[in-house]
C-alpha cells in the first residue's frame, strides 16, 4: 500500500519539483549574475554556474547615488502604510465581526470590490487627485497609496481571523469588569498575533516592491523616490549595466526575505484560521 501510495503521489511530486524549479531559476539567475564578471555576462555563451566571482557589482550598487536616501523613504513608507493598514482594519474587522449594524453585508461587499480591482487602473485619477490637491511628490501620499492597496485584504483576513475567536472569551472578561475595549485588547488581540503577522508580510511585500505609483507620484523631487525606482538608474542612454541592476535586485530583495522567513511560522496559519469563517 505504501509504494502504491508513492506512486500515486509521484506525478504531484514531479508537478510541484517543476514549479519550484521554474519560480526559483530567476531568482537563481538574478544572483549568479550580481556574482558575475562583466565578460562573463556579456558572454556569447552564457554559463549556468560562474567560472569566476567578483563584488565589484555590488560595490558600484552601494556607491550609486541616493542609495541611502532611498532605502530610507522604502522603509519609511512600507512600515507606514502597514502600521496605518492594521490599524483601521482592527477596528473594521472588530466591528463587522462583532457587531450588528446596518449596512454590514454592503460595507464587507465594498471591502472585496476594493480588492478585486486592479489598482494600475485608477494610477491616472490618483494623479489628478494627488495633483489637484497639491500632494505630488509627497512621501505621505504614497504612503498613503500604499495604505488604501493593502487595507481591503487585511481586513478581510483579520475579520475572518477574529470570527474563529469565541465570543464567550470577551463576554467572561466583561463580567469580570473590563470594558468592551478591554477585553479585546485583553483577550482577543493576543491571539490575533499569527493574523496579524500574516497581513503584514502581505503588506510589507506589497509595498516594498510597488513600482508604478511611486514611479508617477514621485516623479520630480530626486530625494522622495523609492528603491524600485532607484533600480531603474541604471539604465541609460548607453545600455544598462546588467551587472549593478542584478545586484541592487538582490540587495533590495533581502529586507522582504529576511521578514519571510523571520513571519513564515505565522504566515500560514494566520491565512488558513482567517479562511475559516467569512
Amino acid at each position: 500500500m505504501t509504494s502504491r501510495a508513492a506512486l500515486r503521489r509521484l506525478p504531484l511530486n514531479a508537478a510541484a519539483t517543476v514549479t519550484v524549479a521554474l519560480c526559483l531559476f530567476p531568482v537563481y539567475w538574478m544572483v549568479a549574475t550580481a556574482f558575475k564578471p562583466s565578460r562573463d555576462i556579456q558572454s556569447e555563451n552564457p554559463q549556468l554556474l560562474p567560472r569566476s566571482w567578483t563584488l565589484d557589482h555590488f560595490r558600484r550598487a552601494i556607491d550609486a547615488d541616493g542609495f541611502g536616501l532611498f532605502w530610507r523613504n522604502s522603509v519609511l513608507v512600507t512600515l507606514g502604510a502597514v502600521a496605518l493598514a492594521l490599524l483601521v482594519a482592527l477596528g473594521a474587522s472588530f466591528a463587522v465581526a462583532r457587531m450588528r449594524w446596518r449596512g454590514r453585508r454592503q460595507f464587507m461587499l465594498m471591502v472585496f470590490v476594493a480588492q478585486m480591482a486592479p489598482w494600475e487602473s485608477l494610477i491616472i485619477p490618483v494623479y489628478i487627485i494627488s495633483r489637484d490637491t497639491g500632494m505630488l511628490d509627497r512621501l505621505p501620499t504614497l504612503t498613503l497609496v500604499y495604505f488604501m492597496m493593502t487595507l481591503p485584504f487585511t481586513i478581510v483576513v483579520l475579520r475572518g481571523f477574529i470570527a474563529t475567536i469565541p465570543a464567550e472569551l470577551e463576554e467572561s472578561a466583561q463580567v469580570d469588569g473590563c470594558t468592551r475595549l478591554g477585553a479585546f485588547r485583553h483577550v482577543a488581540f493576543p491571539l490575533l498575533a499569527p493574523g496579524l503577522m500574516a497581513t503584514s508580510l502581505f503588506g510589507y511585500i506589497t509595498a516594498w516592491n510597488e513600482f508604478a505609483y511611486a514611479n508617477f507620484l514621485i516623479i520630480k523631487e530626486q530625494d522622495h523616490r523609492t528603491l524600485p525606482v532607484w533600480l531603474s538608474s541604471f539604465h541609460n542612454t548607453f545600455g544598462t549595466d546588467w551587472g549593478a541592476t542584478m545586484a541592487a535586485s538582490t540587495l533590495f530583495a533581502l529586507p522582504a526575505l529576511a521578514v519571510f522567513l523571520l513571519l513564515q511560522r505565522h504566515v500560514t496559519s494566520g491565512f488558513a484560521a482567517g479562511a475559516v469563517k467569512g
